[in-house]
């Protein structure tokens, strides 16, 4: 019996030995890992051609946000063998704790480091709106705009703990970036000119996309995906639609649409797909081809 209680404490010390430690491996690989499918496509572009860089996503491809995601015994598998991992930070990663414990050595990279601070208009809206009780939006890649904020977050802390790279860090990051400000370019010269931008979406995904293109999101179907609204919800947002003149309802391809075509049913306004770039293909366009997608759905909608 003494023999075996000893046999259990040296595996329970190995388990636990194993969980703190970094697996070492033979290759002189960086290895880096993605929370979820954004900062996928973000970080293979910014490592793109390097050939002692691997990056792998922890996530499934249709995992979508993180909001109330369960990290599993695979994604803690994939960790013990990552250098990095690449989150998008501001609460979105709610596995975020129980990887840094078990994982100390692990370097963690939050692309959205000092967004928030530097984000006046969240700030002024923060202040003003009474709807701003639920937790922090971090959906910040949404927005052209803060989404290069993230490139270059993401860019600058790859550097610190990989300089041997930063040129070519440096080169993908403003290749990548340069094509974002076209995209960018080309979305404001449509939707700036829009005179009605009154309209619902799905849930919070695009709060920062209509700050920087002028929406008005007069209503949010599900404050939280996932979260079937009340009929009294329902009913408030139909009269929000018929004061407000609402030009669309928007859902997410990643969501059940009901409760949207019930308010659509009754208020004749068109449902329309708004993707907010959290599953797709790994193409490294992917985030521009989305987006280019994303604002022939506004030119219809908005007309």
């Amino acid at each position: 019996m003494k023999k075996i209680s000893i046999l259990i404490c040296i595996i329970l010390s190995l388990i636990c030995f194993s969980g703190c430690k970094k697996n070492t491996n033979n290759d002189d690989k960086l290895n880096i890992v993605t929370s979820f499918y954004p900062m996928y496509i973000t970080t293979i572009n910014i490592t793109d051609n390097i050939k002692d860089v691997e990056v792998t996503n922890l996530t499934a491809p249709t995992t979508g946000c993180l909001h109330d995601y369960q990290i599993s015994t695979a994604d803690m598998i994939k960790l013990s063998n990552a250098d990095i991992l690449i989150v998008n930070g501001d609460g979105m990663e709610s596995f975020i704790e129980k990887a840094i414990n078990t994982y100390p050595n692990l370097k963690i990279v939050n692309a959205s480091q000092n967004i928030r601070e530097n984000y006046k208009e969240q700030e002024k809206h923060e202040e003003t709106s009474e709807d701003h009780d639920h937790e922090i939006n971090s959906h910040y890649w949404v927005s052209p705009t803060l989404y290069i904020e993230q490139i270059n977050n993401i860019k600058n802390e790859l550097i610190k703990i990989d300089p041997k790279n930063k040129s070519q860090y440096e080169s993908n990051a403003s290749e990548y970036i340069k094509k974002i400000e076209i995209l960018k370019a080309e979305m404001h010269e449509e939707l700036d000119k829009k005179e009605k931008k009154n309209i619902v979406t799905f849930h919070e995904a695009f709060e920062f996309f209509a700050d920087e293109f002028g929406l008005n999101v007069v209503a949010v179907i599900e404050r939280e995906p996932g979260t079937t609204p009340s009929s009294k919800e329902v009913a408030d947002i139909i009269n929000i639609i018929n004061e407000k003149e609402v030009q669309a309802v928007f859902v997410e391809p990643q969501y059940s649409r009901s409760a949207a075509d019930v308010i659509s049913r009754e208020t004749g306004v068109k449902i329309y797909n708004l993707d907010p770039i959290v599953t797709g293909n790994n193409d490294k366009d992917a985030y521009i081809n989305i987006m280019r997608e994303n604002l022939e759905v506004l030119k219809e909608a908005l007309n």
